[in-house]
């Protein structure tokens, strides 16, 4: 699909001078990002965020915390209610070890994607009731679990929801309900993952109790972790958790991170937010797709090398599997999506044979080479469950609000969302979605948008530039690492590697100086490839036993 490079303009006169004091690449770095004053600038190379963050700034976090230390004064089981997604089962571990260092009698509870689904379920408030248990929390879930609340209200469960997604209309009616994006909530950072509200309450508990708790930070390995895997974005205070958080982890003291970062073929000490991303996240992630969550979960809890290492082999396995079904499930849902011949402006796929676990990357994978909105779902007797990716000319979760009254439950974010439906109302959500999508995007120039901060020649690309990049870091969502643009140079070599060929390993030059590079998913341009290019890429090191190059990590080509 022929795409469109935005090149950002030219920092202008008055930035310039604003920024004289940073080198003249990094100068525009900075512009583009939004910081054009000294003092803005450096607040962001020092990763601080420009804003008070005070854990207890959050609506019903007093009340949460009280609830909390009561229940561990009186020896109540306390449940802590994740989800099994990364942000879920991190959050679950740094809760759970948490109150447990406090003496508390805190335990997991984490469903099954296949036998519960996503959020509360009222069968499992039964059991935790059934086990004595009085207070549940739960994380990275249940804002939107309306019915269930008022079970656990009956069963006479205390409900603390502490969930980072957009709420409907109505709160859960629990004992406490924690979101930044609650209506009026003053609490300045909105995006926090599941896993940064989990840890916000620790330094809450902390602050309470004044200190005489844990060290918290020693948490911040879960804290990037989670926050990086689930895409919140990598700004003002997430962007310095996750920057804490990844020096925590390159000091390898959780084992079953050394040990998973051992099978992903990762040296811990140098981990980076794109490890985490494309690395450990997926192979955590794995557990809860193809099997169980827990597994993940016990992982990050692991005490000795033999446990967290037989772990470790167990998620690398259902990471193998789960993007062998991935390869499957995108092939026959883009079979059924197109089956009238022609592009939709949504795409829609489900069968009774599709994995629950693997629908939302197959859905990924259909935006990633359509670029159009796509819902890949799994069918029983009665319910289709779906996953949905979008883009950004197209809201899901809001096309799904406007269809809320087919539907069983939903919810998510800007790009991805999830629902229920039942399956006689199929056709009719189908239809609606078909129609709102068509409104909303048939004036738009569908076609995906690559940005660039400068155009820049090879020659420019110097190890020390490569430094200054590294103020930029993490970068992730909502953060974007450096990327260039330089025009006309030369293929001097050209192979395709990885498996099945999908990969397109480069040398380039523009006469004066020659560059790797390797663009991920291009093996098929290899035929085609002219000898003069115009290259998008970022610009980075290249570590391979144990030798390490400069490269250009290529994000597209198009003819000179």
């Amino acid at each position: 699909m022929q795409t469109r490079w935005q090149i950002a303009p030219p920092i202008p006169p008055q930035a310039e001078e604003a920024l004289k004091a940073f080198p003249p690449v990094l100068r525009q770095l900075l512009y583009n990002r939004g910081y054009t004053t000294d003092e803005d600038a450096r607040r962001y190379l020092r990763r601080k965020p420009p804003f008070e963050t005070d854990p207890f700034l959050l609506l019903d976090m007093d009340a949460a915390v009280d609830r909390i230390l009561h229940a561990i004064k009186q020896g109540e089981p306390i449940a802590i209610y994740g989800d099994y997604d990364v942000d879920g089962v991190t959050s679950t571990a740094l809760l759970v070890g948490f109150l447990r260092a406090l003496g508390a009698d805190a335990r997991p509870y984490i469903p099954n994607r296949f036998d519960e689904g996503y959020g509360l379920n009222n069968a499992a408030l039964d059991s935790l009731a059934e086990e004595g248990v009085r207070l549940v929390i739960t994380v990275d879930c249940g804002v939107r679990s309306l019915e269930e609340a008022e079970h656990a209200r009956a069963l006479g469960l205390h409900l603390i929801v502490t969930d980072h997604h957009h709420p409907g209309e109505t709160l859960p009616n629990a004992f406490a309900v924690i979101n930044p994006k609650r209506e009026g909530d003053p609490y300045p950072e909105k995006y926090l993952a599941g896993v940064g509200i989990a840890y916000k309450i620790t330094q809450a508990i902390s602050q309470r109790m004044e200190g005489r708790t844990p060290p918290v930070e020693a948490n911040l390995d879960l804290v990037a972790l989670g926050t990086v895997a689930d895409l919140a974005p990598l700004v003002g205070e997430n962007r310095a958790l996750v920057q804490q958080g990844l020096r925590e982890l390159r000091r390898g003291m959780r084992q079953g991170l050394r040990s998973l970062a051992g099978v992903a073929d990762l040296t811990i000490e140098r981990t980076t937010a794109m490890d985490i991303g494309f690395r450990l996240g997926p192979r955590l992630n794995a557990a809860g797709r193809v099997d169980e969550a827990m597994a993940a979960y016990s992982l990050l809890t692991a005490r000795t090398p033999q446990e967290a290492g037989r772990l470790a082999q167990v998620l690398n396995a259902h990471n193998q599997h789960r993007q062998k079904l991935t390869r499957e499930i995108q092939e026959k849902a883009e079979e059924i999506a197109l089956e009238k011949g022609e592009l939709p402006y949504i795409l829609f796929a489900a069968r009774p044979d599709f994995n629950a676990g693997v629908v939302g990357l197959a859905a990924s994978r259909l935006v990633e080479k359509y670029y159009r909105p796509a819902i890949v779902g799994e069918q029983d007797e009665e319910t289709t469950r779906c996953s949905c990716r979008s883009i950004p000319e197209f809201h899901i979760t809001e096309a799904l609000d406007a269809c809320a009254d087919l539907l069983v439950r939903h919810g998510g974010h800007a790009a991805a969302a999830g629902f229920t439906v039942r399956n006689e109302n199929l056709p009719a959500l189908i239809e609606r979605l078909e129609s709102i999508a068509e409104e909303r995007l048939a004036e738009e120039d569908l076609r995906p948008t690559l940005v660039a901060d400068m155009e820049i020649p090879l020659r420019a690309l110097t190890p020390e530039l490569l430094k200054h990049l590294q103020y930029l870091e993490p970068t992730g969502y909502g953060n974007l690492g450096a990327t260039f643009v330089s025009r006309d140079v030369k293929v001097s070599y050209a192979r395709t590697v990885g498996k099945e060929n999908k990969h397109l390993k480069l040398k380039v030059t523009d006469g004066r100086i020659t560059f790797d590079a390797i663009a991920f998913r291009m093996g098929h341009l290899r035929e085609d490839l002219p000898p003069r290019v115009d290259l998008l890429y970022a610009f980075e090191t290249n570590e391979w036993n144990g030798r390490v190059t400069l490269q250009l990590n290529v994000k597209d080509i198009q003819a000179a």
